[in-house]
């Protein structure tokens, strides 16, 4: 470890702010306006467990109201403290401009280690902690509406959204409040790999930009590719599954909690999770070679780090020996600032959280609309587009008729134009369309400025002069 104090998580999204800032022509009001968390909500409530009075501690952070209503994630953890939560919820407000979603950033979290509990104790907790944060219209549909994050999943939604609507009976709009929850309580298709499938459609963009591939100092598609992920939770299954399985690339590496896995012919993503959901970890996996010291498989040659777990993983004491050329930041915060530095000195490119992991904001953005909606994506037009092209599948018959064989359509061809789009599919090419459009925002900015050597600050640029605009536009 070198003698340079690391900053902090906060300290580090300052810094990377500062950094971008400089390159812009804002006012200096503006800037700090833009800086600053406006308001962090701590609250501390007593749940009554197994005889006895139990004292929790738990936070909601709004950053910015630029717009409303402001979005950001629940975590349980017992890492959770202000400072955390303020950096996260910074980071909201960059990330929704960013891939404009019409949000403020805000970020929550609950100072708990949820191994420690069932789920019935889990569910008292969670509705109290509800009921304090709703109390004081923390969490409503036109204002703060939250979302899973680490150590939550759609199970703790589902139950915030019932304790919402306990609490405010005649809200039409009470499903909004929160977004992430199961299919049968008001979630949408697609949201649970929402962050990882965001994670995939990233690096498919970014190998079509000949020039950002370039600079990354590799060649070719993602077919083949050597790809390490850190943290096998929902964002880093669903990432690596989708890459190993429709893109080629090949898992060589996957970092748990109890050490790593290596097997550079690629690893069987489904059956290293498949294992860590029986096993609570990657130890005694047969098909590879197993190292307790996880955080050294981070260093290994491949051609794309996914740093999927927690913060601050990649820092002053790793830097340096670091090898991807590309990596892509699928966890918030895994890169200090200080091993930014480093990194971009080697010429890494880092493909930076706002935008990597947006997958998750982006398709809560789309669950938000469908309760606002009343009504499941696809459910009007698909019937009415299936006749339409049964239309044409009508003609191409008599066609191949006529011809007598000597034509006739491809073989599943009709199957495949046959079928409207479900609302998976819908979700999948808004997402897809989102996160491309997004990438081309950064890019622009990366390839064309001369002061601009990276994306994370092309990401800043671009989301911090998005939120001026809308402060601009507010009379503010």
């Amino acid at each position: 470890m070198s003698h340079t104090k690391e900053p902090s998580f906060r300290e580090s999204v300052d810094l990377m702010f500062n950094r971008a800032v400089a390159l812009m022509d804002l006012a200096p009001g503006l800037e700090e306006k833009i800086r600053v968390c406006n308001a962090t909500y701590t609250v501390r409530f007593g749940v009554r467990l197994r005889g006895q009075i139990h004292t929790f501690t738990g936070y909601r952070s709004v950053h910015s109201e630029h717009k409303e209503p402001v979005k950001g994630g629940i975590r349980y953890a017992m890492g959770v403290n202000q400072d955390e939560v303020e950096a996260l919820a910074a980071l909201m407000t960059y990330k929704c401009a960013l891939v404009e979603a019409p949000f403020g950033g805000a970020k929550g979290g609950l100072r708990i280690d949820p191994r420690q509990y069932d789920e019935y104790e889990l569910e008292m907790i969670t509705r109290r902690f509800t009921y304090e944060l709703v109390k004081r219209d923390l969490i409503n549909p036109s204002q703060n509406v939250p979302a899973p994050d680490m150590g939550t999943s759609e199970r703790e939604m589902a139950w915030i959204a019932d304790h919402y609507a306990r609490m405010n009976t005649t809200d039409i709009n009470a499903q909004a409040c929160v977004t992430g929850k199961p299919l049968n309580a008001g979630g949408i298709a697609g949201r649970v790999e929402a962050t990882g499938r965001g994670v995939q459609y990233a690096l498919r963009e970014f190998f079509r930009d000949d020039m950002g591939v370039q600079k990354a100092g590799l060649t070719g598609t993602l077919d083949g590719k050597r790809v390490i992920v850190q943290g096998l939770g929902n964002v880093g299954y669903h990432a690596a599954k989708f890459l190993s399985e429709e893109d080629g690339c090949k898992i060589t590496g996957i970092i748990e909690r109890d050490g790593a896995l290596f097997n550079p012919d690629g690893l069987d993503v489904e059956a290293v999770h498949h294992w860590i959901v029986g096993h609570g970890g990657v130890s005694g996996y047969p098909d590879a070679t197993h190292t307790a010291e996880g955080a050294a498989v981070l260093e290994k040659e491949c051609d794309i780090l996914i740093p999927a777990a927690l913060e601050g993983v990649v820092n002053l004491s790793n830097a340096k020996r670091i090898k991807a050329p590309l990596i892509i930041e699928a966890a918030n915060g895994p890169i200090t600032a200080g091993a930014d530095d480093i990194l971009r000195e080697k010429g890494t490119v880092i493909i930076p959280d706002m935008y990597a992991n947006a997958g998750g904001v982006t398709v809560s953005y789309f669950e938000w609309v469908k309760n606002l909606g009343h009504i499941r994506f696809g459910r009007m037009g698909r019937r009415q587009e299936e006749a339409r092209h049964q239309l044409l599948i009508d003609e191409l018959e008599r066609l191949d008729k006529y011809l007598g064989g000597a034509w006739s359509m491809t073989p599943n061809f009709k199957a495949k134009y046959l079928r409207g789009a479900d609302e998976l599919e819908l979700v999948r090419s808004w997402l897809d369309d989102t996160m491309r459009t997004a990438y081309q925002s950064m890019r622009d900015v990366w390839h064309e400025r001369q002061d601009v050597t990276d994306l994370r600050t092309a990401a800043y640029l671009v989301s911090i002069s998005r939120v001026a605009a809308s402060y601009r536009a507010k009379g503010l």
